[in-house]
């Protein structure tokens, strides 16, 4: 990679054992940074940083469940025990939803997924600026792109996303006195199965890629860069905004008409000349006035295929 940008700093990130979280511990391990994950999967962990070790990234793995004020406490003060310092907090630990509807969500799911997702980010922000605000540094917080479109049945991921987002610029206001920036990234579709222990082949489809303007979807390697470049003094300006990362998805117009149709079967297919078939195909069954008789002519030139 041929970048030193953060030789001599400490980085603490949660959730940092598999996903997202370890691509972002390996980038900053590789650029120079100690590394400290915090999760609760203790197996997961110990492996992480038995790899980040073989690469000869100082690494250690402490189990810890950010929605926990003693269990985050008592990380932070390990790892400030261990490197004598803290630069940059990176709370990427979440949780998904089952996807239950609205009327079949309970309120200990509600309370476990704000825990998890914006409690979390706040105690771990709260007790890391103990150490932080004596040298100055950075905090990342790992969103979504849910905090701003939703799929059905998302309440309480979409609210503790959109809730992260405001403790964000929240958190950059307060601590900007101690020189401390803070930063949100909300990431799309990210496919995380390369960064799984242990790792788990691809299963997307071509036209999964396709949907993205980017041509593909994204990877954790993709957040991880983008993530080392705010957490750097390169980005020394930047602090109490958000940054979509999601491949262009977020600022396509999408309406529901014969293009959609056109691009949606083209993908599907892999081929453009069937999406241009049926756009023309529909065009001539508009002109048949009726449903019934559109219909019926389908129904012919089906019989002719």
């Amino acid at each position: 990679m041929g970048m030193n940008r953060f030789v001599g700093k400490v980085c603490v990130v949660t959730g940092g054992a598999r996903g997202i979280g370890a691509a972002i511990a390996h980038r900053l391990g590789l650029e120079g940074c100690k590394v400290a994950i915090l999760d609760v999967d203790r197996e997961a962990g110990e492996q992480r940083v038995k790899m980040l070790s073989s690469m000869s990234i100082e690494s250690i793995f402490i189990y810890a469940d950010v929605s926990n004020e003693d269990h985050v406490r008592e990380a932070i003060d390990t790892v400030y025990k261990r490197f004598k310092a803290i630069n940059v907090l990176v709370n990427n630990a979440g949780i998904g939803f089952s996807g239950k509807s609205l009327e079949e969500q309970t309120l200990d799911e509600w309370r476990r997924i704000i825990d998890v997702n914006l409690t979390g980010p706040w105690l771990c922000s709260k007790h890391a600026v103990r150490y932080m605000k004596l040298s100055g540094g950075v905090i990342i917080n790992i969103a979504s792109t849910r905090a701003f479109q939703s799929e059905p049945n998302t309440e309480p991921y979409s609210a503790s996303k959109g809730g992260l987002i405001a403790l964000t610029h929240a958190l950059a206001i307060s601590l900007a006195k101690y020189g401390i920036r803070v930063v949100s990234v909300s990431p799309g579709w990210i496919d995380t199965s390369a960064w799984q222990i242990p790792p788990k082949g691809s299963r997307l489809s071509p036209l999964d890629h396709m949907w993205h303007p980017a041509g593909r979807v994204g990877r954790p390697e993709d957040i991880a860069a983008l993530v080392a470049f705010l957490a750097s003094d390169e980005a020394s300006w930047i602090t109490g905004v958000n940054i979509v990362i999601d491949g262009g998805v977020s600022a396509k117009m999408v309406y529901l008409d014969e293009s959609v149709i056109e691009e949606g079967l083209a993908m599907l297919f892999q081929d453009r000349g069937v999406g241009k078939m049926f756009r023309e195909l529909i065009e001539r069954l508009k002109s048949y006035g009726s449903v019934e008789e559109a219909k019926k002519r389908l129904g012919e030139i089906l019989e002719k295929l």
